[in-house]
């Protein structure tokens, strides 16, 4: 494993891409930043960081056989990692929401970006970044649900103890993958699926309100929300979201 420390950087994932692009770069190479200044959400969103208080960083990992359609599980290895090192340091009522968002209660202490090189039917490699609320106090207004783990725990963390037991628990889990061991990571994932089995009201990206409740993922990654009359409806990324 190698790990990179830069002062500030616009994108960590974008930085391990260009790596990786223009040259051989090791399996669990590591860029961590301090600050960045164009950090990247899913689906084109931005994600915001106050510079020198938070975990910000991506993983490269390469893939011998991995199929493309067992990529839900590469995002199961990735969330379970994230929720296993962060329930080292016992914040209250985590779970991880679909798909990989970390929550502690109901705010959000993490966020996951996951960019896949594909090679025909195979992930040839993956680049994991992930924000992590560490010691951040203060957030945008808009950002009404983000907390952090000092915020949670009143106490200040130390950042390069927290980036170990990331890498420590993702090195675990991606071995798990490795080894297709899909069914441990599967149960793994769903036990802490944040709102499973709970009735809860959504909309969805048409402004439709509903009552269901989450059963499941799907074999393509789809989440699996079991409707009032029993069916079963499958939703993409941004979808549906909670009302």
């Amino acid at each position: 494993m190698k790990i990179i420390k830069l002062s500030a950087i616009d994108s960590t994932n974008s930085f391990l891409k260009d790596m990786a692009m223009y040259s051989t770069v090791e399996d669990f190479t590591v860029i961590v930043a301090e600050k960045q200044t164009s950090g990247r959400g899913q689906m084109n969103t931005k994600w915001v960081s106050e510079g020198g208080k938070n975990l910000i960083m991506s993983v490269f990992v390469s893939f011998v056989d991995l199929q493309v359609i067992h990529q839900k599980y590469l995002n199961y290895a990735i969330s379970l990692s994230v929720f296993e090192a962060v329930s080292l340091f016992n914040l209250p009522k985590l779970s991880v929401k679909w798909p990989n968002d970390i929550l502690s209660e109901s705010d959000k202490i993490a966020g996951v970006l996951i960019e896949n090189s594909l090679q025909r039917s195979k992930i040839k490699s993956t680049i994991i970044g992930l924000g992590l609320n560490v010691n951040q106090d203060v957030f945008p207004v808009e950002l009404i649900n983000a907390s952090s783990l000092k915020k949670k725990m009143n106490k200040e963390f130390n950042i390069d103890e927290v980036l170990t037991a990331i890498l420590d628990k993702l090195q675990i889990n991606i071995s798990l993958l490795k080894d297709e061991e899909f069914e441990v990571l599967e149960e793994k994932y769903l036990s802490v699926l944040y709102k499973k089995n709970t009735p809860s009201m959504f909309k969805t990206d048409q402004n439709v309100f509903f009552m269901g409740k989450i059963v499941g993922v799907s074999p393509e990654g789809k989440l699996q929300i079991e409707l009032s009359d029993e069916t079963i409806q499958e939703f993409g990324l941004k979808e549906v979201s909670f009302a």
